[in-house]
């Protein structure tokens, strides 16, 4: 398992909320970086936003991390994102691509990244806003994740595959910007992220999980599924 995902080109970023799964991630050699949200953060309980960033801050070795804002508001983002980059060296700023009102964030992420603060512009599901972030960022912009949620677009029954392929080409002209498959749905993603020259892949702890999975022989596998039906019909106790 080892050999196969260092042979890996694409990057491996932990995405969670759970502090004692960062951690365990954060001891892995092939995670190298984590990504969390409010929707995740939520779901994992936290209250106290900055505890919780700083207390993830301490685990992850200085691997790039990013937080999000959650204001709605153009110049409370801009305030939020701020605040949130003084937090560390490593620290990437997540943007979302518009505000609830589907206007567009590219003028902020033009005023951040002219300012030299590392964003994460995310939510990203069209090549137009793709494009719309590339000409934001510009070529000087300093080390940015452009976050295109590959696993929705899947949802909706559309391949992501061509699309996250055209977007690795829409970004050459950002030299600095590194392309984000976002909300893989399996574990075969990181190798179809890998394939096409995707930078990085944000997975979470229960997908990463199956890695123990890569190259098993699948005579063995079967086996195991029949074995695992049996067992558990066995312990319910049915009969007929």
């Amino acid at each position: 398992m080892t050999t196969q995902v260092d042979a890996l080109r694409v990057k491996i970023f932990a995405d969670g909320a759970d502090i004692a799964g960062i951690a365990e991630m954060a001891r892995e050699p092939w995670v190298k970086g984590f990504t969390t949200n409010p929707t995740l953060m939520r779901k994992a309980g936290v209250t106290d936003y900055e505890a919780f960033s700083r207390s993830v801050l301490e685990v992850v070795r200085g691997l790039p991390v990013s937080f999000e804002v959650f204001a709605d508001d153009f110049g409370e983002m801009e305030r939020q994102a701020r605040k949130i980059a003084s937090w560390g060296s490593n620290v990437f700023v997540k943007i979302p691509i518009t505000n609830t009102r589907a206007e567009s964030s590219v003028d902020l992420v033009r005023t951040l990244a002219q300012d030299g603060i590392q964003l994460n512009i995310t939510a990203l599901m069209t090549l137009e806003q793709v494009a719309a972030v590339g000409e934001a960022l510009g070529p000087t912009a300093p080390a940015c994740f452009v976050s295109v949620f590959a696993g929705r677009i899947a949802d909706t029954g559309r391949d992501p595959v061509p699309m996250m392929s055209a977007a690795v080409d829409c970004l050459r002209s950002v030299p600095r910007a590194e392309l984000i498959w976002a909300s893989p749905r399996e574990l075969l993603n990181i190798f179809h992220a890998d394939a096409i020259g995707c930078h990085v892949i944000t997975v979470t702890n229960d997908i990463l999980g199956k890695l123990k999975l890569l190259g098993k022989d699948l005579g063995a596998y079967s086996l195991e599924t029949v074995q695992m039906f049996h067992r558990d019909g066995k312990a319910s106790g049915f009969q007929l």
